[in-house]
Parts: structure tokens; sequence; C-alpha cells
């Protein structure tokens, strides 16, 4: 198994219809609780453990999950709101050295519940056009509304299976 893409990189060649974004929607719906689950019964030296060398540490994975899925949320309503909006992209491991990671996992937990409540109630509402509508990012270009909730789809999962999978290789 690759431990660095342990679910394998994000790929969609299909038509992304209501009926996929759909499916996204309840992935994403679903990470909070999942990723809670996950790091439930975990202790400080769990948490401080690194998926894979040169990894981040769990600890770094949940505080990066509420960083970037944050940001995605900002995405999405720019490309709703404005005419293909250019993003800020950030250095995300410059971020995950910053002191607020290491803070307690139930304070980033907490955000990401309250914050895919928002964000999924709002994704439900998209219609065809919505879903259509872009933004453009600097390093990866135009990319879709619509593409873009399979992105974070996958992001989740690509993160909590980091997680599980450390879980079953350590056997905790």
């Amino acid at each position: 198994m690759d431990m660095k893409y342990p679910i394998g990189m994000f790929q969609f060649d299909g038509e992304i219809t209501n009926c996929v974004t759909r499916d996204w929607i309840i992935e994403i719906e679903e990470l909070p609780s999942l990723l809670r689950n996950a790091v439930k019964d975990f202790d400080d030296e769990q948490l401080d453990t690194p998926y894979r060398p040169e990894g981040w540490t769990v600890r770094q994975v949940i505080h990066h999950l509420a960083d970037s899925h944050l940001n995605a949320y900002v995405r999405f309503k720019l490309a709703l709101t404005e005419e293909e909006p250019i993003i800020k992209p950030y250095d995300e491991a410059k971020w995950a050295e910053l002191s607020d990671y290491k803070i307690p996992i139930d304070i980033s937990l907490s955000l990401l519940e309250a914050l895919h409540k928002r964000w999924t109630m709002h994704l439900q509402d998209l219609s065809a056009s919505d879903l259509k509508k872009t933004f453009i990012h600097p390093d990866s270009g135009v990319v879709s509304v619509g593409e873009n909730i399979g992105i974070y789809a996958w992001h989740g999962r690509h993160h909590l299976a980091h997680i599980t999978s450390l879980r079953k290789r350590k056997g905790w």
C-alpha cells in the first residue's frame, strides 16, 4: 500500500451529475464523525505519531483538515458569487508548523463538525449551473465547483485513510 496516497490520487473522468455530486456531498457530510471515531481513544503519543516516515502526525492531519476545508468553503463561496475568481493558495506545510497545530484535536474536530454542517447544507442546494461555475487556482488552473466537490470528498477520505491505515499497522 502507498502510505502517502493510501486511496490513490483523485481521479474522475465521468460527467459530473447531480447523482455523482450527491454521493460526494454525503462523503463530505460524514467525514467529521468518521474522523472523530478514528481517533476517539488516541492518547497524545498516538496523536503525535507520523502516519508515515517524513509525514505529518495524526494531530497535524486533523488540524490540516480544518484549515484546508475552511479554505475550500471560502473558495466555493467565491466561485458562486464572483466571475471566475483567482483564489489564494497557502503553504500547508508551513501552516502545519504553526503553534495552533499543537493544540488539542477536539478544537479542530468541533470546527470540522460545524463547518461541514454548513458546507453540506450549502452544497445540497446547488443547481446544475452552479456546479459549472469556476475559480482559478494559480497552481491547478480552472476548477469547477462540481469538480471541487469531488476533490474535497477525496481529500477527506485520503487523510482519514492516513489515520486508519496507521491505526491498523500499529495495531491500535
